[in-house]
């Protein structure tokens, strides 16, 4: 699994929850939604505050940053209002032998 950072066993990841893992100097914040894992990097677009502070909505398969109430789409990383405009940056996600792995792909 080289250039994988290890995230958690499946069984510390339940739906609803989350994890934050560290790609060097990027957090990365990886959510169950109903046993489909996203990842998005931990960081508000707007004004670059840590996403995993604030509430997630499973129904609506989002999170909202506590500093402006910007929403991302956890599954796309679009910003659903204001005041973001610019998307998180997406994760890969995968599991194996039970256990979470991500990474930053960009380069």
């Amino acid at each position: 699994m080289e250039g994988w950072i290890r995230v958690c066993t499946t069984a510390e990841l339940l739906p609803g929850e989350s994890k934050v893992a560290w790609d060097g100097d990027t957090p990365i914040l990886v959510v169950n939604l109903d046993g489909e894992l996203h990842a998005l990097e931990d960081r508000c677009t707007h004004e670059d505050y840590e996403l995993s502070a604030g509430p997630i909505d499973v129904a609506e398969g989002s999170i909202e940053c506590l500093l402006h109430a910007a929403r991302f789409d956890l599954r796309t990383g679009r910003p659903l209002c204001g005041p973001a405009y610019v998307p998180a940056v997406r994760f890969p996600v995968r599991v194996e032998d039970g256990v979470v792995w991500t990474r930053d792909d960009r380069d």
